[in-house]
């Protein structure tokens, strides 16, 4: 078994934690667990970064900001936002990328992981027409690519 490198954002962090009423936000949520579960037995490594961080201390709801952070301490790796990282989120942020997605491209990007993995699919169409230096997938895709390959 391979072992990937991964960067969750915010986003999927979150996943486990949304309303599963809604068929899209369950599989989400069910493939994060799954990719999360490889990460804690040690098959994958996850990385995070200041950004992730940052965007977790702004969540309102106390106790899913609590849930959200446990998920996120799982990280074996944790990206320092640099001047080159913020260089590289502005030249992001110039092909259309918002500042936060930016950003947490910037540090996938530095960090050499193997996919950013996101449920936002504003990121995932601009990242569909970008030149990135990471590769930017739903973790539903990701995770289905991944098991058909072994």
């Amino acid at each position: 078994m391979k072992k990937y490198r991964i960067y969750l954002d915010v986003c999927c962090l979150n996943r486990p934690f949304d309303d599963q009423t809604q068929d899209r936000i369950r599989l989400e949520a069910e493939s994060i667990i799954i990719i999360l579960s490889n990460v804690e037995v040690d098959n994958w490594t996850l990385v995070s970064s200041e950004v992730v961080d940052f965007e977790i201390s702004r969540i309102l709801d106390e106790e899913k900001k609590q849930k959200v952070r446990i998920l996120s301490s799982m990280a074996k790796e944790h990206i320092v936002v640099t001047d080159e990282i913020e260089k590289r989120a502005i030249e992001l942020e110039k092909l259309g990328f918002s500042p936060y997605d930016a950003l947490h491209i910037a540090c996938a990007e530095k960090a050499k992981v193997d996919v950013l993995l996101t449920t936002d699919d504003k990121l995932l169409r601009k990242a569909l027409n970008a030149r990135l230096l990471v590769e930017v997938r739903s973790p539903i895709e990701w995770l289905l690519e991944v098991i058909k390959s072994e």
